[in-house]
């Protein structure tokens, strides 16, 4: 039998391969609610859930927003520039405060890592992790390993590489963890200034330039220079950065096989990842945008105690 996810998703590293082909799985009947002229069902109905993003989001706020709406949940934004917080209220605080009120779920994004399981630790509802400094993601790992899963059926024996700003990258960590359970090989790219020290150990391939990466890969999960996090100098220019390690048209056309293209977003054209590529006919990133509300509305679903049997029956309703 498929363990539980208990309380909290805090990260796919202490996942199982049979949580995350539970939620997987979940996702895959609650996908088809989002395509239907009334994207609604009652399956959350009388369920509050808060979202509490302490740094800048666009697709991960907006589709949590989203999966929340589509189960009838009540949700509640709290916009923290405007909070308490902004006064020097705790974290803990802030949390417990909200709690009082009879909340259900907290989705957290916060700039520290470690700062959803300290939240978890703490407070009685359950906590979904939407990013927490460089530590995880693991919404964007489900939903780009649903994404994969998707095209290929299984990801047993494929290769996955990562290439970009892997040292400051939350998502790198989520895929890496999530991948290598399901079986795929994983490599990563990128300047040795943007990959953590001791990579290895994480049991990936290491490559040193893009073209080895795509000779060698089945899809390319690329990621974007996370500028905002970078204090010292660690590429010579974006130009540069493009010149060496961009995913171009031209880099494509000399792949062995194609390749599936996939971006967490936001992309920096021009940079990491050419135009004709993100917009090309291996480009999956639309894919996992759509992916994305799936997969947290399963989340939602499997931490309100649901069962994955039920999931089928839960896209019941209007249409």
């Amino acid at each position: 039998m498929t363990a539980p996810l208990g309380k909290d998703l805090l990260g796919l590293e202490f996942l199982s391969a049979d949580q995350i082909n539970l939620i997987l799985d979940t996702a895959e009947p609650l996908r088809e609610i989002s395509e239907r002229t009334i994207k609604k069902v009652p399956t959350l109905r009388g369920a509050t859930v808060v979202n509490l993003f302490f740094e800048a989001s666009t697709r991960t706020r907006i589709s949590f927003e989203f999966a929340e709406k589509r189960m009838s949940a009540d949700t509640v934004n709290v916009a923290v520039a405007n909070s308490s917080v902004s006064k020097g209220e705790t974290l803990v605080d802030t949390a417990k405060n909200l709690e009082a009120m009879r909340i259900d779920m907290v989705v957290i994004r916060h700039a520290s890592s470690g700062a959803a399981r300290f939240l978890g630790e703490r407070i009685e509802s359950s906590v979904i992790n939407a990013g927490d400094g460089t530590h995880e993601h693991p919404t964007q790992g489900l939903l780009d390993l649903l994404t994969l899963r998707q095209r290929f059926g299984t990801l047993a024996g494929k290769r996955i590489c990562i290439c970009g700003d892997v040292l400051h990258s939350r998502v790198a960590r989520s895929n890496i963890w999530g991948l290598t359970k399901l079986g795929a090989e994983v490599a990563v790219c990128g300047p040795r200034s943007l990959l953590p020290n001791a990579i290895e150990e994480f049991g990936v391939h290491v490559f040193d330039r893009i073209e080895q990466a795509i000779e060698w890969a089945d899809a390319l999960n690329i990621l974007r220079l996370q500028l905002e996090r970078m204090t010292a100098g660690y590429i010579p220019s974006l130009r540069e950065y493009n010149r060496v390690f961009g995913v171009t048209r031209e880099r494509l056309d000399r792949a062995p096989r194609d390749l599936l293209i996939m971006h967490p977003g936001p992309m920096n054209r021009g940079v990491e990842i050419d135009s004709e590529v993100a917009d090309g006919p291996h480009s999956v990133i639309l894919d996992q945008v759509t992916n994305g509300v799936a997969v947290r509305m399963a989340v939602l679903y499997l931490l309100a105690g649901n069962t994955p049997a039920l999931a089928e029956a839960a896209k019941g309703g209007d249409r």
